[in-house]
């Protein structure tokens, strides 16, 4: 039985970074490529042991090493990248970057092999069959498994604004969804994810997990697939709310906020603060409001009144002293990049600049 364990809550704030992205050929389009990438041939000394494939060929995920200071996250990020990049190229593979790809149609594409995901599509069916997502995880490692519970419980209230800021997926399928995330409310449709309910303690929480385990709903512990969660297995609390990106500077400052939020909370759980309460249902409304409107949401308070995506950045640099939100929300959305490249110059040219060799 694959569970994780309180014992691994053993290191406080070292950051972890996890991206997927989409293996794509010549022309942009997404292919099958993981097989070469993954198991065929040996990644280069950067990934080794840190490369693994997702639901389906086309898609891929890498791992950063354990990042002890957070000043170091972006050279780790360059050094993965460049060798995903270099080791696509000598098989022939580009690799684009975004919550969803534009022309990922999923039942023309490929699903791995793995026993694992071969279960998942047994067991899920249909929103797994369709589900080409491509996500950014974020872990922050916590010395303490009742402290993660708490941290990761308050996270949930920050996890509609990344987000909203990471907007990055309008289009699935070959059209133009509406939303600003798409790949938010597609990959919602799986069970255990979106907004969890608020844990009491760690053991509250490992009672949850063993009970999903040993009664089938899931495989493993990863099953949980939640927009926040302690990681039972890494000894973390991992944010998994935004958007896979193209651009490493998106991920860096998402890096920077969620580590700096997390060694504030956790403070504030050691000084004894009271947990936020709030109902679930404010926090979907909030997550809604993200993935339809990105850049331009505005948010539900706890306090009965509403705030916008502006003020909540400009409030939370200046509290956290951290300044990288403030530059992602200056800029161009990916959603209204898309968007604008699409209309402006067709669909070929939005995959030639989806890819990380571009940037």
């Amino acid at each position: 039985m694959d569970l994780g364990s309180r014992d691994a809550f053993d290191r406080m704030g070292v950051l972890g970074i996890e991206e997927e992205f989409f293996i794509v050929d010549g022309t942009g389009r997404p292919t099958s490529g993981t097989d070469e990438l993954v198991y065929e041939t040996d990644p280069p000394e950067a990934l080794d042991g840190r490369i693994d494939h997702e639901l389906f060929k086309c898609t891929i995920e890498t791992q950063t090493r354990l990042i002890e200071d957070p000043a170091n996250a972006s050279q780790e990020l360059e050094r993965v990248r460049t060798a995903l990049l270099e080791h696509a190229e000598s098989q022939g593979f580009q690799i684009a970057g975004a919550g969803l790809h534009p022309e990922a149609r999923w039942r023309e594409l490929d699903h791995t092999q793995k026993p694992r995901y071969k279960a998942q599509l047994d067991r899920i069916q249909y929103p797994q069959h369709r589900n080409t997502t491509a996500g950014l995880h974020l872990h922050v490692g916590v010395d303490d498994p009742d402290k993660a519970v708490w941290v990761a419980n308050e996270l949930r209230w920050y996890a509609p604004v990344l987000l909203a800021l990471s907007a990055n997926s309008p289009f699935w399928n070959g059209y133009d969804t509406g939303l600003a995330s798409a790949r938010a409310k597609i990959f919602e449709g799986l069970p255990n994810t979106g907004m969890p309910t608020a844990f009491e303690d760690y053991d509250a929480f490992e009672r949850f997990e063993r009970r999903m385990v040993t009664e089938g709903s899931i495989e493993d512990r990863g099953g949980l697939w939640f927009d926040v969660r302690p990681h039972s297995g890494h000894g973390s609390v991992e944010m998994r709310a935004p958007d896979g990106q193209r651009d490493p500077e998106i991920v860096l400052a998402f890096a920077e906020y969620v580590h700096a939020l997390v060694m504030d909370l956790a403070e504030r759980y050691e000084d004894g603060e009271a947990g936020t309460e709030i109902r679930r249902e404010l926090l979907d409304e909030n997550k809604w409001r993200a993935l339809r409107h990105g850049h331009d949401a505005t948010f539900l308070t706890a306090d009965s009144g509403t705030m916008t995506l502006e003020e909540f950045v400009d409030r939370e640099c200046d509290r956290l002293g951290v300044d990288g939100l403030v530059d992602v929300l200056d800029r161009e959305s990916g959603a209204t990049r898309q968007r604008r490249i699409h209309a402006e110059e067709g669909v070929d040219a939005l995959c030639r600049k989806l890819l990380l060799s571009e940037w």
